[in-house]
């Protein structure tokens, strides 16, 4: 599991960091209709190298926060491809 905040409608998706434990991400999809959420799990499937099917939101659909599923990795593995 691993928490984060998505701020939508960004320039560019990027990772801006990590906060008190959170990661912090800039999406450039605008936050309507689940567009959002969609191009959060392909980019994180992209820099994880995992399948966009294997990351799930467990919580947090409608808000910035959210808690993240990577099937297959624990948090110490997503962190460490993460700061690769």
């Amino acid at each position: 599991m691993l928490q984060v905040k998505v701020h939508p409608g960004a320039k560019i998706n990027e990772i801006t960091g990590f906060t008190s434990g959170v990661l912090q991400v800039k999406i450039a999809a605008p936050p309507e209709k689940g567009k959002a959420n969609k191009e959060l799990t392909e980019f994180l499937s992209q820099l994880l190298d995992v399948t966009k099917s294997s990351i799930s939101i467990v919580k947090g659909e409608t808000g910035r926060s959210k808690l993240i599923s990577v099937e297959g990795l624990n948090t110490a593995e997503i962190i460490k491809r993460l700061s690769a």
